[in-house]
C-alpha cells in the first residue's frame, strides 16, 4: 500500500470515500491471494452479502471472527444483518466502522463501494498485526 493511500485513512475509522485504478487493482490482487469459500466472480455482487469479508478477516485473524455468525444471503435485510454484525463484532475491535450509507451501497452492489471498504479494512488489519 503507498504512502500517500494510507495517509488517506490513517487515524479515520470511515472507509475511504474515492479510491484510484491502482488501489483497485492493488484490491484484487490482495483479495485473490486470500483462500475464500466461494470463487470470485463479480466481487460487488460475490462480497455483497459480507460472508466473504469475514473469511477475509478470519485468515488474518482467526479469533477476531466466528463464522457462523455470517449466513450466505440474497435478501437485503440478512445481507444489512450480516454487514451489521461484523460492523458490531468484529471492524469496531480494528478501529473501522462502516457507515449507514456505504453499508447500503455495499449491499446494493454499487459499483467501487466493495473496493474501497476491502482497501480501507486492508489498511486496518495491517495496522492491528502490527
Amino acid at each position: 500500500m503507498s504512502q500517500m493511500a494510507a495517509s488517506r485513512i490513517g487515524d479515520n475509522n470511515l472507509v475511504i470515500k474515492r479510491i484510484t485504478e491502482e488501489d483497485m487493482q492493488e484490491v484484487y490482487n490482495w483479495v485473490d491471494e486470500i483462500p475464500l469459500s466461494r470463487p470470485k466472480k463479480n466481487i460487488a455482487r460475490d462480497f455483497s452479502d459480507c460472508v466473504l469479508v469475514a473469511e477475509v478477516v478470519k485468515h488474518f485473524l482467526p479469533h477476531l471472527v466466528e463464522l457462523h455468525n455470517y449466513s450466505n444471503a440474497h435478501s437485503v435485510q440478512q445481507k444489512t444483518y450480516n454487514w451489521n454484525t461484523l460492523n458490531l463484532k468484529v471492524l469496531k475491535k480494528l478501529g473501522l466502522q462502516i457507515s449507514p450509507s456505504d453499508l447500503k451501497d455495499v449491499v446494493e452492489m454499487v459499483p467501487e463501494t466493495i473496493e474501497r471498504i476491502l482497501f480501507t479494512l486492508r489498511f486496518k488489519i495491517d495496522s492491528y498485526i502490527q
